[in-house]
């Protein structure tokens, strides 16, 4: 009979150490901060009782139709999808008046602007982005190793305050600078660059720039100066513009996102997009969603309505509320240890916001515009706190 030889189990090996194996660009990478556990806060309070004004997500629901296709769609699910997204890119080039050449699909927005990155930036090639903007454009400039230019935002005591400064982008522009992000309107400010600001800008910057304007937010804008950079695709072949389907369609979860682009700049991207990456459920789910024009007007319309309700209520208690065109608000408390006491204190309450230290703003909270029954429960709670 062979002899029974002792397993052992297998030294464990540090972070750091594989951190040393990993590229340059990787290894003081920090991972994207989604917030706060929101599953153990659910078991902790319900998902009745807890108030998810966090994540900026859409608290109407996505489309019926939606919903139903993507039940039809799991029928298929031992399938691949559609390898090249076909049938939502046809939807979407009619809808956008784009060629479907144009658009390219991402699991996610998130993904597409990690990927611009890896293919048009690295150490010889900067990225530029405007102070407090999406925090996933400097991680994917700092993972495809890519030197970062921030320009400096408007001042909190202007019409725009913390906004991003078109002169100042443009200043920072070098003859190293290979990929500009700009998210219009902007997340986490919920500011907003003008249409003629918008245009003048893209006029000079130089065409070897690759120009990203995310706009995961546009559906809720609804300002007179603000228009989609989508009208100026024709004029500047080195722009890109974003979008999404988790905000304004309710379809987080499904993660699908695009972007819209020359077709040869898309062709480019295609050689390193991940096979089938927009999954089917998440497909037919978007397709029925963008043929709803009714159901996401619905939505548009009621966070319409909260916003400015929610943005005078809060003024009211004091707090400093920048100008808006998305779905949340950007709150000032006064100072770092007032708006963590306020963040605290909702958290206990049920009710979860986010908060902005790590945006290099500790005084302020991001809150989403909520259905009317959540606002009114999370300045409950606020009343409670301020007492």
């Amino acid at each position: 009979m062979a002899a029974v030889t002792e397993r052992r189990q297998p030294e464990m090996v540090g972070e750091a150490t594989f951190a040393g194996l990993a590229q340059p660009g990787i290894r003081a990478l920090k991972a994207y901060d989604p917030g706060h556990d929101l599953v153990a806060l659910r078991r902790r309070f319900g998902t009745e009782r807890l108030v998810e004004l966090g994540a900026n997500e859409n608290p109407y629901g996505p489309s019926p139709a939606a919903r139903q296709a993507a039940l039809e769609a799991l029928e298929t699910a031992h399938r691949y999808p559609d390898p090249l997204g076909g049938g939502l890119k046809r939807a979407l080039a009619e809808r956008l008046g784009v060629a479907p050449a144009q658009l390219l699909l991402g699991n996610g927005s998130h993904e597409l602007l990690m990927q611009f990155a890896q293919v048009f930036a690295g150490p010889d090639a900067a990225v530029a982005m405007s102070q407090y903007g999406f925090a996933v454009y400097a991680l994917a400039a700092q993972a495809a190793g890519a030197p970062l230019q921030f320009a400096p935002a408007w001042a909190p005591d202007v019409a725009m305050p913390r906004g991003h400064a078109p002169d100042a982008l443009a200043s920072v522009v070098s003859a190293r600078t290979r990929l500009l992000y700009l998210a219009n309107p902007n997340n986490p400010t919920g500011t907003w660059i003008a249409a003629d600001a918008l245009a003048a800008l893209l006029a000079r910057l130089p065409d070897e720039v690759i120009v990203v304007v995310d706009e995961a937010y546009a559906e809720f804008a609804d300002a007179p100066d603000y228009r989609s950079a989508l009208s100026l695709l024709p004029r500047h072949r080195n722009l890109v513009v974003t979008r999404t389907f988790s905000k304004a369609y309710a379809l987080a979860g499904l993660r699908v996102g695009y972007a819209v682009a020359d077709a040869g700049l898309v062709a480019v991207m295609e050689r390193l997009r991940e096979s089938f990456n927009a999954n089917s459920v998440a497909l037919a789910a978007a397709t029925a969603a963008l043929e709803d024009e009714a159901h996401l007007q619905r939505v548009v319309s009621a966070n319409a309505q909260q916003r400015p309700l929610l943005a005078e209520a809060l003024r009211a208690r004091g707090c400093f509320v920048h100008p808006s065109q998305t779905n949340f608000l950007l709150a000032g408390f006064g100072e770092e240890e007032a708006a963590t006491a306020v963040e605290v204190g909702l958290l206990q309450r049920g009710v979860v916001v986010r908060p902005m230290a790590g945006y290099g703003l500790p005084q302020c909270l991001r809150i989403t515009v909520g259905t009317a029954d959540e606002n009114r429960r999370l300045l409950q709670a606020l009343d409670e706190i301020l007492k």
